[in-house]
């Protein structure tokens, strides 16, 4: 999802070379770049302090090795140190917003939703309002359990560039709002946008059961299982689809298969509905 951001953030890193320092700074500078080019980031990370420690940071432009190393931090999953740096170097360069981005990457990794949210927001005022920042404010919106928030950030996407998943981002935004009947239309949207995506199919049978349109269920995850033959959870609402429209046989049998492949929620529909069926 965030790919496209760690592109720019390495764009901004590569492109920061070339200020006036001490030639020893320089290639040690230099061969830190080719190093992280390697992806051998552990020695890049020490020429990167060499340089550092050398310059003291007394001047703005030798943040810029600051920013790479905190880059080279990220990479190796250096995720306080990276906050360090990157800290160190936003007040210095306050309209970065790859910095911003950088930073709420490693909070991502720390789980930290809060400050990830903090660091989104100032890339997205600084940025405009790009498209994959409100993509990503509205999940941490979801994951804060702030629907209408997450719901106007979707649909401020969905104005930029309509797809299926930011129309399943929406989908399961109503269907935690409880408004199943606009989650169905967001799933029957992401279907007309790409008629191959299989979480539309498999949301669609999952919300239609809720509605108790087993009929709609049904055929939603039949199609969700030809896509992906292997999406147990499908299976199992397909088996409930099929109890509950009195073809036991065939609904017992799939919920007998997911429970031998040891999908445990299976067991008290076997129970309640399958005992005499597969004895």
């Amino acid at each position: 999802m965030h790919r496209g951001f760690l592109i720019g953030i390495l764009t901004l890193a590569m492109f920061t070379s070339g200020f006036a320092q001490n030639p020893k700074w320089t290639a040690w500078e230099t061969e830190a770049d080719t190093l992280m080019g390697r992806e051998d980031f552990k020695k890049a990370i020490a020429l990167y302090t060499k340089v550092i420690k050398a310059s003291g940071l007394k001047q703005k432009e030798n943040y810029r090795t600051l920013y790479k190393r905190a880059v080279a931090n990220y990479s190796s999953a250096q995720w306080q140190p990276a906050i360090a740096d990157i800290s160190k170097f936003i007040p210095e360069f306050p309209q970065s917003y790859q910095a911003r981005i950088l930073r709420a990457l490693v909070y991502r990794e720390l789980n930290d939703t809060e400050n990830q949210l903090t660091d989104v927001n100032a890339a997205i005022e600084l940025t405009g309002g790009d498209p994959q920042l409100l993509r990503w404010r509205g999940s941490l919106y979801m994951e804060k359990e702030a629907y209408a928030l997450a719901r106007k950030d979707f649909e401020s996407v969905i104005q930029i560039q309509d797809d299926p998943e930011i129309q399943m981002n929406l989908a399961l935004v109503y269907y935690s709002m409880q408004n199943l009947d606009s989650a169905m239309v967001a799933v029957n949207q992401a279907i007309q946008l790409d008629g191959a995506y299989p979480p539309a199919y498999y949301y669609g049978g999952a919300f239609s059961l809720e509605l108790e349109q087993y009929e709609q269920a049904l055929k939603f995850l039949d199609v969700a299982l030809r896509l992906d033959p292997e999406n147990q959870q499908a299976l199992f609402y397909k088996g409930i689809a099929l109890v509950e429209l009195k073809r036991e046989e065939e609904g017992c049998r799939c919920l007998n298969k997911v429970f031998y492949q040891g999908f445990d929620d299976a067991a008290d529909y076997l129970k309640q509905y399958c005992y005499e069926v597969l004895k």
